[in-house]
C-alpha cells in the first residue's frame, strides 16, 4: 500500500491561465442541494393542522333559523350579523371555523348563501352560529 508521502512535501498547482477560486466559491460547489424538490412543502403541509366540522345541536339549529328570518325581514336596512361558519379545507380533510361580522346585501336562499356588503359568501349549511344585530 501506497503512503503518498511524496506527495506532501510537492507544490501546489496553481493556473497561469485562470484566476484563482475563492474559498467561498469553493465551498459553494460543496454546498447542500434540494435533491428532493418540494419536500419541504410537503412536510409543512402535512403538520398543518386541521378541524373536523361538528355535529350541528338541535337548540342551535332553531338559534340560526331565527337569525335567519330576522334578516330575510329587515333586508332593506342590510342588518349586521356576526357568522361562524366551517370553511373546508381545499387540500386535505378538514377545515377551520371563521368568525366574520358584516352587513347583509342578499340572501341567496336558492343557492344556500349569505352574501355580505365585503362580497363575503357564506354557505348557509356551513353556519355554526350566527347573531343578527
Amino acid at each position: 500500500m501506497k503512503t503518498y508521502e511524496d506527495m506532501l512535501s510537492m507544490p501546489r498547482h496553481r493556473s497561469s491561465r485562470r484566476a484563482h477560486m475563492t474559498q467561498l466559491d469553493r465551498a459553494a460547489q460543496f454546498a447542500p442541494f434540494a435533491a428532493l424538490n418540494g419536500y419541504d412543502d410537503q412536510i409543512m403541509e402535512a403538520g398543518r393542522l386541521t378541524d373536523g366540522e361538528r355535529e350541528a345541536l338541535e337548540g342551535r339549529a332553531e338559534q340560526i333559523d331565527e337569525a335567519l328570518r330576522r334578516v330575510r325581514r329587515e333586508l332593506a336596512l342590510q342588518p349586521a350579523v356576526t357568522v361562524t361558519y366551517f370553511v373546508p379545507d381545499p387540500r386535505k380533510s378538514g377545515g377551520a371555523y371563521r368568525t366574520v361580522t358584516g352587513r347583509v346585501r342578499k340572501l341567496m336562499e336558492h343557492e344556500g348563501i349569505l352574501l355580505l356588503t365585503d362580497d363575503t359568501k357564506i354557505p348557509i349549511d356551513r353556519i355554526w352560529e350566527m347573531t343578527a344585530r
